[in-house]
Parts: structure tokens; C-alpha cells; sequence
């Protein structure tokens, strides 16, 4: 029995130096940390320490992106994590996220065999405890990331015909492309005009505006603004650009409600699944009565 708390009680001292180790007044100024101000070509790896939160990263961080990819790839999750992650405008990189993910992974372990351990738990239920509540956390954690992705992905989907109608009427008045997703980024609210934005600071860090909406493009994978980037990679060739982007705007507006049609087919079948499970049942019964009765009558 003292075996778990000892480790509890290893496990607590390192949490508890990390913790100080990001305190001032605690920990003593290291040399490098004395000679950065005067050396700005000092390497600042040098810095942390040797128990530090930041050496404590530096070395997680591999083992918590290698592992979590093989976790994501067994429960079928190919798409990288980095991708999902620009995507939704998250502010973590993947590696930040992993360690994170690891983290209240291991807090859970830790939370688990505590449990397990304090109300003396069977062994099959203990197993259960300490290995399930790890993989729930995990899975949890990356489902979120999954759903808030598709959200995104559906998000663009919808504003996609508003925002291509947008441009189809600004390049007809005579608005350059690269004009007219500047005012759409700095006019709208939406999705796409996060998107923009991103496409705007891209444009201004050298990319055309064709390279910077073909990156977006392959970020959002979404198949109908591969069209439409398709159609604005005209830009340079197309006279009449401005009538080839309403038409797009018109086709993607058409699957749209096309989606949206089927959708509402499909919940008014739904409907009907609580209504003819509740016909079937007084039926049965009703049919059952006379059968058990003739039962009753030939086996007499």
C-alpha cells in the first residue's frame, strides 16, 4: 500500500519544483540569464535550466506529438493536427496542443489511480478507472478539435454564395480582386471574412492574390471554394470576370439548397419513425389476442 504514495508523493515534488522553478524569488538568475541583457547574440536555449518548465517542454514535446499522432491515427483521425488547427484560427501549434492534451492526460491517470486507491476499487474496475479515464480525456480533447474543424469547414460552406456574390459585383464595378477581398475582409464578420483576413496578410507579405487563395483554399478543403479559386485564377485572363464569379456564386448557392432540401426530407422521414413505432405496437397487440386465443382453442 505505501508503494502508490510514495510515487504520488515523487510524482508532487517534481510538480512542485517546476512550479517554483517559474518563481523569482525562488530560483537564483542563472549566468546566461545575467548576461543576455549585454550578449543579444546569446543562444537563448542556454536559458532554462535544467528543471524548468521550459526544459521539462523541450523534452515532452516530441514524445507528446509522436504519440498523440498515433493515437489520433487509431481511433481514424488522419488529418494533421496543424492543419485542423490553422484552420479554426487557433492560437496552440500542434506541439503546444500534444503537450497539453498529454498533460491532462496524465492528470487524469494520476486523479484515477487516486480514486482507485482511496475507495479501494476491484481490480477490473480499477484497470478500468486508470487506463479509461487517460484515453477518454485524450479522445475528448481531439474530438473537439475534429468537431470545431467541420463546423468551421460547414461555416464556409453556407457564406461561401454571399461572399462570392460580393465578389462578382465588386470586380463588375471595376474593383481589382486583390481591392476587393481587402473590403470584404475588413467589411465582414464571418468565417470567410477570417479567412480573408488571412488571405489580405498573406498578400501583403509578397504572395499574389491567387497564390495566397489557392493556400487558403488547400487549408479549408472545402470543394466548392476549390471552384471558386479556380474561377478567380482567371483574374489576369478573363475579361468578363465579374459574370464567370456570379455564376459560381449561383451554382454554389444552388447546392446549397439543394443540401438543404435533403436535410429537410430528411428529418420529415425521421418523423414518421416515432408514429409507426407507436401504429405497431397496438397492432401487435391487438393481432397477438386473437392468435393466443386460437393457441388456447386448438390446444385444448
Amino acid at each position: 500500500m505505501s508503494h502508490p504514495f510514495v510515487l504520488i508523493g515523487l510524482v508532487g515534488f517534481v510538480g512542485l519544483s517546476l512550479l517554483l522553478s517559474e518563481l523569482r524569488w525562488f530560483r537564483r538568475p542563472s549566468m546566461a540569464d545575467r548576461l543576455t541583457p549585454y550578449a543579444p547574440g546569446l543562444n537563448r536555449s542556454l536559458r532554462s535550466g535544467l528543471l524548468s518548465v521550459a526544459s521539462f517542454r523541450d523534452v515532452v514535446a516530441p514524445l507528446s506529438q509522436q504519440l498523440g499522432e498515433r493515437l489520433a491515427r487509431l481511433v481514424g483521425i488522419s488529418e494533421e493536427l496543424g492543419t485542423r488547427l490553422r484552420r479554426i484560427h487557433s492560437p496552440l501549434d500542434a506541439t503546444t496542443f500534444r503537450v497539453r492534451q498529454i498533460g491532462w492526460a496524465t492528470a487524469t491517470l494520476g486523479l484515477g489511480s487516486l480514486a482507485s486507491v482511496a475507495f479501494g476499487a476491484a481490480a477490473p474496475l480499477a484497470i478500468l478507472v486508470v487506463l479509461g479515464g487517460p484515453i477518454l480525456t485524450f479522445l475528448l480533447l481531439e474530438q473537439r478539435v475534429a468537431a470545431a474543424s467541420s463546423d468551421w469547414q460547414r461555416r464556409i460552406f453556407l457564406e461561401l454564395p454571399v461572399i462570392a456574390e460580393q465578389l462578382g459585383m465588386l470586380t463588375s464595378a471595376g474593383w481589382s480582386l486583390g481591392a476587393a477581398i481587402t473590403r470584404i475582409a475588413s467589411r465582414g464578420s464571418g468565417t470567410c471574412s477570417a479567412d480573408l483576413k488571412r488571405v489580405v496578410q498573406r498578400m501583403r507579405q509578397g504572395l499574389s492574390e491567387v497564390d495566397a487563395l489557392r493556400e487558403w483554399s488547400d487549408l479549408a478543403d472545402v470543394d466548392d471554394l476549390d471552384r471558386l479559386v479556380s474561377v478567380l485564377a482567371l483574374n489576369r485572363e478573363a475579361a468578363d470576370l465579374g459574370r464567370l464569379i456570379s455564376e459560381e456564386a449561383r451554382t454554389i448557392r444552388r447546392e446549397a439548397q439543394r443540401e438543404l432540401i435533403e436535410s429537410i426530407e430528411r428529418r420529415n422521414q425521421q418523423v414518421w419513425i416515432p408514429v409507426t413505432v407507436a401504429a405497431l405496437i397496438p397492432g401487435v397487440l391487438l393481432m397477438g389476442v386473437p392468435f393466443l386465443d386460437a393457441l388456447t382453442l386448438f390446444g385444448a
